[in-house]
């Protein structure tokens, strides 16, 4: 079994395509949304309706939720950013049996799925949708002991939109770090995905994974796109701060 694993697309319809095509070439059996579809970017129906067609499971985002219901925690250009979309959300583009479906998909995510001994949520085994682990919590054991005593084996998770795999040993392992290419072991491991539509780890090509349930590998892809014209979008749209254009082509 292969799955491909995307999260934190952000309303950004160029990666999201791009992404979608090479997964088709690979080919996967199954694709899992680990959440935040909406959010920031400037497509958020478009993206939606990709991830409604070729998704087998999606897991609430916090920006989803915040889609849903008052936004908690967000700074003042996520939230500029949550109002626009949601008034994308109410009025198209789409006939009215589109949007409806589109606003019912989101109220129906669930905050996490479990597949036998592998568990998907957005933010962390303990808050499977707010709650963030970066890679400097590793140096705090105790979160690590609370989050991976939750844990049976392996979860996969987005929202920090930086991709690697901690360890029990308290260790962070960077794509870079193991040549894209990591192999599970017998021990738990909590593994981020990265982000498709907004990545923060300094490079600007969309991230995602691909998990072999035989081999018990995970596989970090990156896939250039135009992000300039995704920016462009941004910047033409006043309730988006330009800040959100510029940072697809710094990758921070």
């Amino acid at each position: 079994m292969k799955r491909a694993l995307i999260s934190d697309i952000h309303g950004n319809l160029e990666a999201l395509t791009a992404v979608l095509a090479d997964i088709k070439s690979i080919p996967v059996d199954e694709i899992y949304c680990l959440g935040d579809v909406i959010g920031y970017g400037p497509n958020p129906c478009e993206c939606l309706d990709l991830v409604m067609q070729h998704c087998q499971a999606t897991i609430l985002g916090n920006h989803d939720q915040a889609a849903l219901f008052d936004p908690d925690g967000f700074n003042p250009m996520a939230l500029q950013a949550i109002y626009w979309t949601r008034d994308q959300l109410d009025n198209g583009p789409g006939s009215a049996q589109q949007i409806n479906s589109r606003w019912d998909f989101l109220g129906e995510l669930p905050r996490l799925v479990d597949q036998g001994e592998y568990r998907f949520v957005h933010g962390s085994p303990r808050d499977p949708t707010n709650e963030y682990v970066f890679p400097e919590d590793i140096f705090n054991q105790r979160k690590m002991e609370v989050l991976f005593a939750k844990l049976e084996y392996v979860c996969f998770m987005g929202h920090t939109h930086l991709p690697g795999v901690f360890t029990t040993e308290c260790e962070f392992v960077s794509p870079d770090e193991c040549d894209n290419v990591y192999q599970l072991g017998a021990s738990k491991a909590m593994v981020n995905v990265g982000s498709v539509g907004q990545p923060r780890d300094e490079d600007n090509r969309a991230c995602y994974a691909i998990l072999d349930t035989d081999a018990k590998t995970v596989t970090y892809r990156r896939v250039d796109y135009d992000r300039d014209v995704t920016a462009n979008k941004v910047y033409a749209i006043a309730e988006l701060s330009n800040a959100l254009g510029d940072r697809l082509k710094h990758g921070r």
